[in-house]
């Protein structure tokens, strides 16, 4: 290893290859790491696990395994760093490895952040009364029925809109894929924007700084500057203002 030779001495954490299959040391490699370590200040070993699991246990018995290929490798591994396990998964792993340090990589939980805690709001930038068959926005979509159309703050560049691809599960999973395909292929989408408790709908896509989206006439328009509710996913957020940290 060409850290050992140039930076010997230096602190290290080493991740070995789980069933997530992403990064790390092979178990046909540790041998090989023996000699390169000796030189290094290995502070224990990574293990980044998936987040759901093939039978249950799954993670938990990743986690066992590779403590005992380190052992016999002769790689003692005194501490582990582990992911994506739960409170019990976790006490289970802390139990059977008694004298090994379990430390709890919780990244994941500290970006997402509890929704508890904090609130996403965008702001209502204009409101246009519109009637049935009025069409509006960049493809001139025409409006469902009467009612009108928001102007609000927040679109792709704030990560309005973007959503990461998603792996649907089960015969509910897949079929509510297939009915959003199927509205999005008539020009329909839901927006992340909420007023009164009710989720609005994207008038067309969203532009690069601001949203349009309609509002049902039954409903009372609101004020410019008034704040709507987003919901926004957290890893392609990005926010003009953060206040209160």
């Amino acid at each position: 290893m060409a850290l050992a030779k140039d930076q010997p001495g230096v602190p290290v954490v080493v991740e070995v290859l789980t069933s997530l299959r992403r990064h790390g040391v092979q178990p046909t490699d540790l041998e090989s790491l023996i000699r390169p370590l000796d030189e290094l200040d290995v502070r224990g070993f990574a293990l980044h696990l998936p987040l759901d699991e093939q039978g249950a246990g799954t993670k938990v018995k990743d986690v066992i395994s590779w403590a005992s290929r380190l052992t016999d490798a002769g790689l003692s591994p005194h501490t582990l760093w582990v992911s994506h396990l739960s409170a019990a998964e976790l006490a289970q792993v802390r139990t059977t490895l008694s004298t090994t340090t379990i430390k709890p990589r919780v990244g994941t939980q500290l970006w997402h952040g509890n929704r508890e805690h904090f609130a996403v709001n965008a702001t209502v930038l204009d409101v246009h009364e519109v009637a049935k068959g009025d069409r509006v926005g960049y493809r001139q979509q025409s409006a469902p029925k009467d009612g009108h159309v928001l102007v609000v703050s927040g679109g792709t560049f704030h990560g309005v809109g973007l959503e990461a691809p998603s792996v649907s599960r089960g015969l509910t999973g897949r079929g509510k894929a297939v009915a959003r395909t199927g509205l999005q292929a008539f020009g329909k989408a839901a927006s992340p924007f909420w007023l009164a408790g009710q989720r609005l709908w994207f008038a067309e896509p969203p532009h690069m700084q601001v949203s349009m989206v309609w509002l049902p006439g039954d409903m009372a328009a609101p004020e410019i500057g008034a704040p709507l509710t987003c919901q926004v996913r957290m890893t392609t957020a990005h926010f003009d203002e953060v206040f209160g940290l």
